[in-house]
């Protein structure tokens, strides 16, 4: 399985984590923050990034403005919203309960 793949499935819950412990953050801060978080284990291609974000405004979970980045170039910022919060948390859940049951499958396959 490539890092891209196993990125995948796990993106929204990474957005979600980030926008709801760090505050409002554009997409390159999202992605930067990540590969450095897994020390460049997972890479955010934009690909997958932008489509991922578009979808969870299109959910409600997030929301996106446009604002000034520390350079002063204008980038759309995404913040989570109260649905989004909620969505993090079943998010979460379902996330220990699949790395659970992969765990107890390698321990005793």
């Amino acid at each position: 399985m490539s890092r891209q793949d196993a990125l995948q499935g796990s993106l929204p819950l990474l957005i979600l984590t980030f926008l709801a412990r760090r505050g409002p953050l554009h997409g390159y801060a999202l992605a930067t923050q990540i590969e450095t978080l897994s020390e460049d284990d997972l890479r955010v291609e934009e690909g997958s990034l932008y489509p991922a974000l578009h979808r969870l405004e299109e959910a409600g979970w997030i929301k996106a403005r446009w604002s000034k980045t520390e350079n002063g170039r204008r980038a759309r910022t995404y913040e989570i919203t109260a649905d989004g919060r909620r969505r993090l948390q079943s998010e979460e859940d379902r996330w220990k309960t699949i790395t659970a049951a992969v765990g107890r499958i390698l321990k005793h396959a």
